[in-house]
């Protein structure tokens, strides 16, 4: 039987045994599934968990590809991909406001105060919402949804307030939000894929990043910055996500196990992910950075105006309303 190139790299690695039995099966289809973090990432292993539950649940009959690291492309390239039918599935997030603005209230800069407060939006009627206009104007289906740890500042001198900040030269994703707000910070972010953020701290085009503990340690950032700053400016989650034109083509019966298999997935990275979260910063500080507490009151206070002005019309009144409660 034909087994890919990128398949055969997993194998070897010991990483994809899930991939491995799926491929012995007689597939119908084949789902290709790329995303940015790497092995040891849990959302490479939360991809591998979804190969498998929906190998198991369909009988063989779909079988998914995982490619990590961006082997697939970068995320933007993926998500056209998916418009266009040569890619079929990611893990994405904020970046779909580009294209759809109520995807914005996915990573709204502190709107969400506790994961308990992300989970109500997230899983409640406001995510319904989110969900349909990212299937109508992207045309790739969310169909599960991974919490983000908050995300904090890393950089090679302490971060206390927004003072602070003054021209520090640091990567932000491709979200104009998240661009704007830590302009009006006083930092001077520049967007750039996250595949070439760590020779760029490296060589000092960039000084400083922003990411949860999660993919500060699995790209080991810790060996080009010294401090974590907390300042958890952002709760989140993110969708993995299916294209729609994929969808379209299965049967009713491999479109409910599909999504079987996206919930028991979902179910099973809560749970490692609050694992995870309970020893990432151990981890981190016992490969030298120095975690820095910071006047959390002092950067709400200055993102707030940036937040409401930079967001789209349509959302604004839900955004004051999360800064309300």
């Amino acid at each position: 039987m034909f087994v890919t190139k990128s398949l055969k790299t997993l194998m070897l690695t010991g990483i994809a045994t899930v991939a491995l039995t799926a491929s012995a099966m007689a597939a119908d289809m084949t789902l290709k599934l790329g995303h940015p973090a790497n092995e040891d990432n849990i959302w490479h292993k939360a991809s591998m968990k979804f190969a498998e539950e929906v190998a198991a649940l369909t009988d063989g009959r779909i079988e998914v590809e995982v490619y990590p690291n961006e082997t697939l492309g970068k995320e933007m390239d993926v998500i056209n991909g998916m418009q266009l039918g040569t890619a079929d599935m990611t893990i994405t997030g904020e970046s779909l406001q580009n294209y759809a603005p109520m995807a914005a209230l996915l990573a709204i800069p502190y709107g969400y105060k506790t994961l308990e407060d992300m989970d109500a939006v997230a899983g409640g009627e406001l995510g319904d919402k989110i969900e349909q206009q990212i299937i109508e104007k992207v045309g790739i289906r969310p169909i599960a949804y991974f919490a983000r740890g908050p995300r904090n500042l890393t950089s090679n001198r302490p971060i206390t307030s927004p003072d602070d900040l003054n021209g520090l030269k640091m990567r932000v994703p491709n979200v104009p939000l998240f661009l704007n707000v830590w302009k009006a910070l006083g930092a001077n972010p520049t967007p750039m894929a996250f595949s070439e953020v760590f020779t760029s701290l490296q060589n000092g085009t960039i000084e400083a990043q922003e990411n949860p503990l999660a993919l500060i340690k699995s790209a080991n950032f810790n060996e080009v910055q010294d401090y974590v700053n907390l300042t958890q400016h952002v709760r989140s989650w993110i969708y993995l996500t299916l294209s729609d034109m994929a969808w379209q083509q299965m049967s009713e019966e491999d479109q409910a196990a599909v999504m079987e298999a996206a919930s028991r997935t979902q179910a099973w990275e809560r749970e490692q992910f609050l694992a995870d979260e309970e020893q990432l910063q151990t981890q981190l500080e016992e490969l030298g950075m120095e975690f820095v507490e910071v006047d959390s009151a002092a950067f709400a206070a200055a993102a707030r105006e940036a937040v409401l002005s930079s967001v789209a019309e349509e959302i604004r009144p839900d955004v004051e309303q999360l800064f309300a409660e």
